[in-house]
């Protein structure tokens, strides 16, 4: 862990700000958002053997729900808490 810290915190100190031009800090601003679906997708659409899950799995309809008020709300925590609430309310009431 130390190890990682280090050289990830080495990267961040040691590159000159001045050194990538706008075009390039225009194009790493949509790092972030390209490589946030590749986290999310694949846990939410496919099971532990990596097969699709059914459309009747809860964790499709927390997604769903949580776009939906992100979509709305424009808002994180929002986010966040209402896909996990309403994936704990169908897991908890199927």
């Amino acid at each position: 862990g130390f190890i990682t810290y280090l050289t990830r915190m080495g990267m961040i100190i040691l590159i000159d700000k001045d050194v990538f031009n706008e075009n390039f800090r225009k194009i790493l601003n949509y790092v972030p958002s390209v490589v946030f679906p590749s986290i999310i997708f694949p846990g939410v659409l496919l099971d532990d053997y990596g097969s699709f899950v059914a459309i009747s799995d809860p964790k499709i309809y927390g997604a769903l729900i949580a776009i939906i008020v992100g979509y709305f709300s424009r808002n994180v925590i929002l986010t966040i808490i209402s896909g996990l609430t309403s994936y704990w309310l169908l897991i908890f009431t199927l």
